[in-house]
């Protein structure tokens, strides 16, 4: 049995509780530099900043800066600030996201642009951004100044690009791959980055911990359209539906909209160019019935598993298996 089919059968018993155990130190630590620097005079932004820090969400990103930085043997503390500056991007993006998609549900709870209102949530998200990037500062590093600005610019191209994609049916699958790449990706990508970079590694191990990070989140945001259509608003934490109320052509409905029968393409390009919820049931059943769950999921495992395959090669250690790990969970989760 090789290195990469050893390490493939201990993933199978690390499940998510045994990844956040191991690197639980390290996150004990993120948290606590995240509560110092969410800190403001102005009592708002405080109750708004930690409504949404502290609402239950995975810290995915920011456990991938500190999987990476252990698995190169990294003994700084710069690991720990990296994770907060990721978990601050990742925040404010949600902010604004909320807005911009007039969304009412988060991690099952209310948004913060429904109980603090609109202009609130962006300034705050903004407040995010920016102590974000004092906190880069303190890095004193152009790289990791670099790989966090592009990831930055990146992500709102994403996020305009989506916008642009709206209430528009004949987006390509293409299309559709690349605005998931920027807006969700990206911020993975440079997560999976940073730790390499601040252990010095070589530019060959720094590129594979790049493309480990960006197929994972692609892998990550093809499950979330996935049970979109497939969990229940319990499950999940949002609003079953939001993307098919706000005209959003996410794979699964593409994929059921170019195969299904005319009634049903018929269905889902009208819910695309008008957005809604007035069809959802049978919309949901015209995804499940055109294979579009199956589709989409077998794109994410095939995400999923170039993720993998970046991995091979690495120093072999518990927290390379997490990584191992987390390419499974990001495709076999229900949440």
């Amino acid at each position: 049995m090789n290195h990469n089919e050893a390490t493939a059968e201990k993933t199978e018993i690390m499940n998510i509780d045994r990844i956040r155990e191991l690197i639980a130190t390290d996150m004990d630590n993120v948290d606590e530099l995240i509560e110092k620097s969410l800190y403001s005079e102005i009592n708002l932004i405080d109750q708004l900043g930690h409504h949404i820090i502290n609402s239950g969400g995975k810290r995915l990103r920011p456990a991938i800066v500190l999987l990476s930085a252990r698995a190169f043997s990294y003994e700084g503390e710069q690991h720990i600030n990296l994770a907060a500056i990721i978990e601050f991007i990742h925040t404010a993006t949600l902010l604004h996201d909320d807005v911009v998609d007039a969304s009412l549900l988060r991690r099952g709870r209310e948004t913060a642009n429904q109980r603090w209102g609109n202009e609130a949530s962006v300034l705050v998200g903004d407040f995010l951004y920016s102590r974000a990037f004092q906190m880069m500062v303190n890095a004193e590093s152009m790289r990791i100044m670099h790989i966090l600005s592009e990831a930055t610019n990146t992500i709102a191209e994403g996020e305009v690009q989506q916008l642009i994609n709206r209430q528009d049916p004949d987006t390509t699958q293409e299309n559709y791959l690349k605005v998931i790449r920027h807006k969700t990706a990206k911020l993975f990508e440079a997560a999976a980055q940073l730790g390499a970079v601040i252990s010095d590694r070589s530019e060959k191990e720094i590129a594979a911990m790049a493309a480990y990070g960006r197929h994972l989140g692609t892998a990550f945001q093809l499950i979330d359209d996935v049970l979109d259509y497939s969990s229940s608003t319990e499950e999940l934490g949002k609003n079953i539906g939001d993307d098919l109320a706000e005209g959003k052509p996410t794979l699964p409905l593409l994929y059921a909209m170019w195969n299904g029968n005319e009634e049903q393409t018929k269905l889902i390009r009208d819910a695309i160019e008008h957005g809604g919820l007035e069809h959802l049931e049978q919309i949901k059943e015209a995804v499940n019935s055109t294979g579009a769950i199956a589709y989409t999921a077998k794109i994410a495992n095939e995400e999923a598993e170039l993720a993998i395959n970046e991995l091979k090669g690495l120093p072999t250690s518990e927290y390379l298996d997490a990584l191992y790990a987390l390419a499974r969970f990001s495709v076999e989760r229900q949440f």
